[in-house]
């Protein structure tokens, strides 16, 4: 639990940093251009960044990432999982202040889905097929995001062991892109339980909690 509040903490400060080079840089801009108009300003805003997310805009990523169970399930166990997202920003900026920013949503598909647990490691496959993502406005070259999901998980083992072949796995995750010039790197605290939904009679579920990176991009409409 220490490890995940210092990486969160450092995610903040990274996010925060780059939202006062953001504002700074903002200052001098509008000083310079003075009675360029409101109208532009916006336009401006909602554009964003070359690399990051606007409306209309696909999001393509790879990622991976991992970690253990924790309290409030079966202990001692670790997961495992690699996939790709093909993702819809649907929305312009929208929302008040720190909230302000864009809908997003989305497919995930997991061919890789690995849980470590007593008597053999399980392999699997997990699909999403909605997720639902809010990402913030661009701040300097760093977008932070929130989303919410959930899969259909299929192993070669019961998961947890006695319990079930088919679970489901909804999660919510904090995270954010670093922008480059074409492509990003995303990182990312994600809380993710496996659970059969009650299917069969014993179902004490697994919660973990994952560190995700991946490395995608942004596609714009010409």
């Amino acid at each position: 639990m220490r490890t995940i509040l210092v990486a969160v903490a450092i995610v903040t400060l990274l996010c925060a940093s780059a939202g006062r080079a953001q504002t700074t840089s903002g200052a001098g801009v509008g000083a310079s251009a003075g009675a360029s108009g409101s109208a532009s300003a916006a336009a401006s805003a909602d554009a964003g960044s070359e690399a990051g997310p606007v409306k209309g805009a696909h999001e393509i990523e790879i990622w991976s990432g991992g970690g253990p169970s924790i309290v409030g399930g079966i202990p001692n166990l670790g997961v495992w999982n690699a996939g790709m997202r093909y993702g819809w920003v649907l929305t312009g900026l929208h929302g008040p202040g720190v909230l302000r920013g864009r809908f997003e949503t989305g497919v995930d598909v997991a061919p890789i889905f690995w849980v470590f647990q007593p008597g053999g490691t399980a392999y699997g496959l997990a699909i999403v097929p909605s997720v639902l993502k809010w990402d913030f406005a661009t701040r300097g070259r760093v977008v932070p995001y929130f989303d919410v999901d959930g899969s259909v998980l299929l192993t070669t083992r019961d998961t947890p062991p006695g319990v079930s072949h088919v679970n489901f796995t909804p999660s919510m995750a904090l995270g954010a892109h670093f922008l480059q010039r074409k492509y990003n790197f995303s990182a990312e605290f994600r809380f993710l339980h496996i659970s059969d939904a009650s299917l069969t009679h014993y179902n004490p579920g697994i919660n973990t909690v994952e560190v995700r990176v991946g490395v995608g991009l942004f596609t714009h409409s010409k």
